[in-house]
């Protein structure tokens, strides 16, 4: 991971921190989704949010819906979870997202827990 890498991902899980403290556990994805763009925003972090991320199957664009949560300085996709616990499928999801988009950096971030550094997986393709 490059240095670059490093910081952007240091600047995602800070901000993840200030809305943990702020909300908790217990709330909607949607809700912490909301918040953590604010908190981006606040910090001048710049990001993509939802991003409609195409899939392609031997030449031909497949029709499906799939959305990152967050791209983060072009570089690091972000997904966030509200669940009780991080299951393998997560993981699966944010490394198929990476694979498709050729990023090779990402944060599984769940909010769903006590203390958030618990809910923080990073990857790296």
């Amino acid at each position: 991971m490059n240095h670059r890498g490093t910081e952007v991902t240091r600047e995602v899980i800070g901000a993840a921190i200030e809305v943990h403290r702020a909300l908790g556990p217990g709330l909607l994805e949607s809700a912490y989704e909301q918040c953590l763009s604010r908190e981006l925003t606040l910090r001048h972090v710049p990001f993509v949010r939802q991003l409609p991320l195409p899939v392609e199957y031997k030449g031909v664009k497949v029709d499906c819906s799939y959305r990152l949560d967050f791209l983060v300085d072009s570089s690091v996709v972000v997904e966030i979870k509200a669940v009780s616990a991080l299951e393998p499928i997560h993981s699966a999801q944010l490394l198929t997202y990476m694979k498709l988009g050729c990023w090779s950096l990402g944060l599984l971030i769940n909010f769903n827990v006590p203390v958030i550094r618990y809910g923080i997986r990073r990857m790296i393709l």
